[in-house]
């Protein structure tokens, strides 16, 4: 072990996948190196974090980064400034952009305006279509790919396969997880006569339960018939959780913060349009049933779904109005408030954010506090009380749906690749973000 490191991190609680104790933390060129007791080491950085918890680095697997095609919402500069600020150190990006992400060149654009441009590492998934479904074995593989992103429902031009042939065609030919909205479009045609004009409590009514019940038992059927994994996003309902629990062969499972957090009614009386999001936010039955499945171990990660739009977007009349909320910057102080409550422990948070992402992407040298990762860490005080504001937000679009609500958890530091890039608010380093790695693709990943 040497006794000279670029960085320790030193007095702090580290959480990890063998529990929690006091130790130091030693990085040398980007890695862990060591971790114990340094008190002798020297280091040409060395950072108290008496006091502090030290967790693996946050991924967040679902943002909506909007570049190309939609910066006056966002960008990957802006989204990724919003992240770090949060806490997250990688985040795997949509590919509902405009051009959508569904060819290489298309990967490969988003790739250099990323690197060194976004201030946490990144990956972007490929979307699935009728037209790009052949291509797909290969574009999977690419470098900083996440894997494939199939629309069952919920979008619109090539990025929308709602048919079960369209999917069974997708699953056929991949070898990597692909990641899923899953909602029936048929069903969701059928009812969008009881949208209500002016009142977005409408919007789950119209968006029920079997709208994703029966997205997500066709999905699973076809995944089962392939022999192929997928991974169900955003599930927002009882009777999906219900549903899983007997397919967890083939299925994993994606639930979000805001799902976890907010309740209708009352978020549509006093948010109205700023809590709409596709799956919708549902009753206290449904966000109980989603707290249940986590505590048993069905929820495998969160992620954020962080889809920004502006405020003059938001505040039209419904339905003509989009859905989505930030979420990016929110994800550890919100999840940490709940670890505060009781509800969940903070080693289940660990899993949730950094070994439940590795576990199912298969993400290479990220995802623990171990010797020979990437040295990616969120600083964390379990015990600070502060107040989410429109104005911490980094995100271009400037609010979020949490304005005014005061919390107990709060990140103080994001450490990427063994850089410090943001603490206690303020950027410390430039954007130097690149491509994360996954073991399917190592192969030309260097």
């Amino acid at each position: 072990m040497p006794d000279s490191y670029d960085l320790i991190l030193r007095g702090g609680t580290v959480v990890n996948q063998d529990g929690a104790g006091a130790r130091d933390v030693g990085i040398t060129d980007g890695k862990i190196t060591a971790l114990g007791h340094l008190a002798r080491a020297s280091a040409g950085e060395v950072i108290d974090c008496t006091g502090l918890t030290i967790l693996p680095g946050v991924i967040d697997t679902q943002v909506h980064f909007r570049e190309p095609g939609m910066t006056h919402k966002e960008d990957l500069e802006s989204g990724s400034r919003s992240a770090v600020l949060g806490g997250v150190t990688a985040v795997f990006e949509m590919p509902n952009t405009n051009p959508t992400t569904t060819s290489a060149d298309a990967l490969a654009d988003k790739i250099a305006r990323g690197r060194h441009r976004m201030h946490c590492d990144f990956a972007f998934f490929i979307g699935g279509t009728r037209e790009n479904t052949n291509e797909l074995p290969d574009l999977e593989q690419l470098p900083g790919c996440a894997g494939v992103k199939v629309f069952i429902g919920s979008s619109t031009g090539s990025l929308l396969v709602d048919d079960d042939d369209g999917v069974r065609r997708v699953l056929q030919v991949i070898r990597r997880r692909a990641s899923f909205h899953s909602e029936d479009e048929f069903r969701l045609r059928e009812r969008a006569h009881l949208r209500v004009a002016g009142d977005p409590r409408s919007h789950p009514v119209w968006r029920d339960e079997l709208v994703a019940l029966t997205s997500t038992k066709r999905l699973v059927t076809l995944a089962r018939e392939t022999g192929k994994r997928v991974h169900v996003l955003h599930i927002t309902t009882k009777q999906e959780m219900a549903y899983l629990q007997n397919h967890r062969d083939v299925a994993s499972v994606e639930v979000t913060p805001h799902h976890l957090t907010l309740e209708a009614p009352d978020c549509y009386e006093r948010l109205g349009t700023f809590a709409q999001m596709n799956p919708p936010v549902r009753g206290g039955t449904h966000r109980a049933a989603l707290w249940r499945a986590l505590d048993q171990g069905l929820v495998d990660v969160l992620g954020s779904d962080h889809a920004p739009h502006t405020r003059e977007e938001k505040e039209k009349t419904y339905p003509n109005t989009p859905s989505g909320m930030t979420g990016v910057q929110t994800l550890v102080p919100i999840m940490l408030d709940h670890v505060n409550a009781g509800r969940l422990s903070l080693q289940r948070f660990v899993d949730l954010t950094s070994a439940g992402p590795q576990r199912l992407f298969g993400i290479a040298g990220k995802g623990r506090i171990a010797l020979g990762y990437d040295a990616d860490l969120t600083v964390v005080d379990l015990k600070r009380r502060e107040t989410i504001t429109n104005e911490w937000m980094g995100s271009r679009a400037g609010w979020t749906p949490y304005h005014g609500q005061t919390v107990t958890g709060w990140p103080v530091g994001t450490v990427i690749r063994g850089r410090r890039v943001m603490w206690e608010g303020s950027f410390v380093t430039a954007a130097q973000g690149e491509p994360v790695r996954f073991l399917e693709t190592l192969a030309g990943n260097a």
